[in-house]
């Protein structure tokens, strides 16, 4: 079972398919995702990489980690689970 990893500091012009390619340098990737605003659908600047193996996954840290991607400096280490949402209750329409 791989790990599944995230990738800080990407520019904002990044797509899934790039960050795919990137990251198949070092292993197969199960999946690429850059995260983007709910309402605006432009990117967070941040994304998950799911790659097979353990061993392909520490690669792609250690390869990736502090380098320089498209001018910015990427962030990439194991992806932490997802805290809980707390349940704010309905949202008032903006309409």
């Amino acid at each position: 079972m791989g790990k599944k990893l995230y990738i800080g500091g990407l520019p904002y012009s990044t797509t899934d398919d790039a960050l795919n390619r990137l990251f198949s340098s070092v292993g197969h990737v199960d999946s690429a995702r850059i995260i983007t605003d709910r309402e605006s659908g432009r990117s967070k600047g941040f994304g998950f990489v799911e790659m097979s193996t353990d061993s392909e996954a520490d690669a792609a840290i250690q390869k990736f980690n502090g380098q320089d991607f498209e001018g910015r400096r990427l962030t990439v280490n194991e992806a932490r689970p997802q805290a809980p949402r707390e349940d704010r209750g309905p949202r008032p329409s903006r309409y």
